[in-house]
């Protein structure tokens, strides 16, 4: 309710932006103010811009409006876009005024609004003086004589050419409008121009056969930016361009960083990651090289056979190592299997300085797996799917759901299909309130689909508390791993300090969820199945020993299991017994945080800086341990690459391909995947549509997984459907995530994970008499 203290002033007609409509000035306290008549929102400067920012729900300058219906906020983000447009295209046209020379400014003054109180007066080109038929030449000394008469036919051919070529680059001159006001062609034009463009672009993309989400590639915008900066008369370059010369100079590109990332690796040392996936008939593995700098690819083998057994699979990993060089190698991350397992223990005793590591999102990806298939989890999981296939396959109820969530889809980004079961149900947790609004209104009562049997129980589905209460736990059950598979999948942060923790915290919001060890120990089974069988911990253990923010805050409690593993990478990552003896003793000094590591910015620091950064800036009075410190905690622990969609892996093992064309394929698919490489550590986010084709592999049961042409299923046109905007990824997804982590950490769950799980376990026993959750 407005105070009685404010007068609402009235808004005058020169008040022409769109964003006026939806606010009031008012006068408070001797101030003018701005109000947001959605959510009443005082805004104390900033404008009509800032008023214009919280309508359309942009983060940063200004709040969100919470209230902002759907068709607002995309008219006032439409705004804002035409507006960021213009200000590039007059910051542009600044940069091109202070080039050009006198008589092209004088040329481009038909561009100029006559209206405007410029001191500078407009001459249109016919008015401009005729010096009559006799043609004049200036000399040196600045004297004019007239032309000889054979000379000057030819003067008035070049100035006709001049006159055409000036005309040309004046682009329309300004135009008297209906109501008075001057208008440049240029600009009425230019919706029209922006259309062609889009089309052009669009028939190219279709004929041609380009996946559409070519145009969230990094390299898109520069692109068309290199394209429109040329101008016209751009000569294209061929087929045979592309084939030869182009892949040529990109490959020299390509290798130049990999060179500046191949420098790193004595400093950080680095991960061989062997990505092994299948098609219809081969095994294919993709070998990369971690290091912070950069992932590069190295080659695709075709390992059908190779696989088959361990000592085939350890030749070929025993080869790659060499490649690379076994002193830089800290661990070679492979596949999960027993036969995988053979042969990394047979490869650390070829390299005994080297680890052989399970791939620890496979692991994650396995638990997540094992969890939905669980009694508790199942059933609310397949009432979810339910939800998400009947209003994803009925397109005006999509419209509707679109309306009441604000444009948020109910299905965010995953890695995986069995992450996507736990992404999804948080996400409808989240938006549970929007959806229980959607069909308690008379849009919906009104709805045929509200008569439906299917959309009946959907409705009863949303108004369950049940359903709700069982999706909330289900969460918090699982959230933590969650957090964790996106944590070893990311490639902007090693995660190697942060997997023994991260493990711990997923068990101990088990064990808070259940309370009952009988009840929460199946789960842990689960976990340690998958974990301890495959995953060998000092790596992990030392990681958790040689991050400074988890080890000061454990005050001391390390379990067996910790001090071992960092033994371990002791012993195998430093061969030498004298340097292994120095590590001891600087142990000591770090463990009582004496020396550089006692400065209170080193203090301050250990919960500001990556775990690596802060060993090269405060360990120096320990220059062994250190460097053994930044060899592990630079680890990545995932073997997964990026998506490996239309690269043309399978076409490279066709043994129909001439030997010349194999080797320019090879050199192909070694551009595009580094390049794909490279573009992880610059995109930021990406837009997301649960219902395209591209992202069909991972959410085909939440959207779909029904006959084609169902009798049930809504067959309106997908032109009616509200197409999502340039709505990214949710922002937990755009998070680091190992702050997202580190904020669900206080220094009683790192002293238990210091403990150990199973001796924090056993402290807390005595809870074990309390009842637990349970899934209804």
């Amino acid at each position: 309710m407005m105070a009685t203290s404010e007068i609402v002033l009235p808004i005058g007609n020169q008040k022409h932006d769109p964003a006026w409509k939806h606010c009031l000035m008012i006068r408070s306290s001797g101030r003018t103010k701005l109000k947001c008549i959605y959510c009443m929102k005082l805004f104390l400067g900033g404008g009509i811009h800032r008023i214009k920012e919280h309508l359309a729900r942009h983060k940063g300058n200004a709040a969100c409006c919470p209230k902002v219906p759907l068709e607002v906020q995309q008219a006032m983000q439409h705004s804002l876009d035409g507006a960021a447009v213009r200000k590039k295209r007059k910051i542009k046209l600044a940069e091109e005024v202070g080039h050009l020379s006198p008589a092209e400014i004088s040329a481009a003054a038909g561009e100029i609004d006559p209206s405007s109180n410029s001191s500078l007066q407009i001459v249109p080109l016919n008015e401009m003086l005729d010096l009559g038929t006799v043609q004049m030449e200036t000399k040196e000394d600045g004297t004019a004589v007239p032309l000889p008469r054979a000379a000057k036919s030819a003067e008035r051919v070049r100035k006709r050419r001049m006159k055409n070529s000036s005309m040309n680059h004046m682009g329309p001159s300004p135009t008297l409008g209906n109501d008075g006001s001057w208008v440049n062609r240029s600009n009425l034009a230019r919706a029209v121009d922006k259309e062609h463009v889009y089309s052009s672009i669009g028939r190219f993309l279709y004929e041609a056969g380009v996946p559409l989400e070519a145009v969230n590639s990094v390299y898109f915008q520069p692109m068309v930016e290199a394209i429109a900066a040329f101008g016209p008369g751009l000569d294209l370059p061929s087929y045979h361009d592309f084939r030869g010369g182009i892949l040529k100079r990109l490959v020299e590109e390509v290798n130049l960083t990999l060179e500046h990332y191949k420098g790193t690796w004595s400093h950080t040392g680095c991960s061989i990651l062997a990505d092994e996936w299948s098609t219809m008939e081969k095994t294919l593995i993709n070998f990369m090289v971690y290091c912070p700098e950069g992932t590069m690819f190295l080659r695709c083998v075709d390992a059908t056979e190779i696989v088959a057994t361990a000592d085939t699979l350890y030749e070929l990993l025993k080869h790659v190592v060499e490649d690379v060089g076994p002193s830089n190698v800290v661990q070679v991350i492979t596949s999960n299997s027993d036969t995988h397992a053979i042969a990394g223990k047979r490869l650390t005793e070829t390299f005994p300085t080297l680890f052989w590591s399970p791939c620890a999102s496979q692991c994650i990806d396995g638990i997540l797996e094992d969890f939905s298939k669980m009694d508790s989890m199942i059933d609310t999981i397949e009432s979810a799917k339910s939800l998400t296939r009947f209003i994803y396959r009925n397109v005006p109820v999509l419209n509707m759901m679109k309306k009441y969530t604000h444009g948020k889809d109910l299905l965010p980004p995953a890695s995986s299909r069995s992450a996507m079961n736990f992404v999804a149900l948080k996400n409808l947790v989240c938006l549970q309130d929007e959806l229980r609004n959607m069909v308690t209104s008379e849009e919906w009562i009104e709805s045929p689909y509200s008569k439906k049997p299917d959309g009946v129980a959907m409705a009863n589905l949303i108004v369950n508390l049940s359903f709700w209460m069982s999706c909330a736990a289900i969460n918090r059950i699982t959230e933590p791993l969650v957090r964790l598979l996106k944590l070893v999948d990311s490639k902007k942060r090693p995660a190697m300090g942060y997997v023994y923790v991260g493990l711990y915290l997923a068990k101990e919001a088990i064990r808070k969820e259940f309370v009952k060890k009988s009840d929460y120990m199946p789960y842990w089974e689960l976990i340690d199945w998958r974990w301890d069988k495959h995953l060998p911990r000092p790596l992990h253990a030392a990681g958790f020993f040689l991050n400074p923010q988890l080890f000061y805050s454990t005050q001391g409690q390390i379990s067996n299991e910790i001090s071992s593993g960092m033994l371990d990478c002791i012993e195998r990552l430093v061969p030498e017994a004298k340097v292994q003896d120095k590590i001891q003793k600087e142990l000591n000094y770090y463990r009582v945080a004496d020396r550089d590591f006692s400065r209170k910015i080193a203090v301050r620091a250990r919960h500001a800086l990556l775990p690596a950064e802060w060993w090269s800036t405060y360990g120096g009075s320990c220059p062994n341990l250190t460097r053994l410190a930044i060899h592990i905690l630079s680890q990545t622990c995932s073997a997964r690459g990026p998506e490996r969609t239309h690269i043309p892996f399978e076409q490279l093992h066709n043994e129909k391909l001439n030997f010349a064309e194999r080797q320019r394929l090879c050199e192909l698919v070694y551009v595009r995947y580094n390049l794909r490489l490279q573009q992880r550590h610059f995109l930021k986010s990406r837009c997301f549509d649960p219902i395209s084709v591209d992202n069909i592999d991972i959410v085909d049961d939440w959207v779909g997984n029904h006959p084609l042409f169902s009798p049930d299923a809504d067959c309106s046109s997908w032109l009616v459907f509200n197409q999502p905007g340039p709505i990214e990824q949710q922002s937990e997804f755009s998070l680091d995530e190992v702050e997202t982590l580190m904020s669900a950490l206080d220094d009683d769950v790192i002293r238990g994970a210091g403990r150990g799980i199973e001796e924090d376990d056993e402290i807390k026993e005595e809870e074990d008499n309390q009842d637990g959750t349970t899934f209804t």
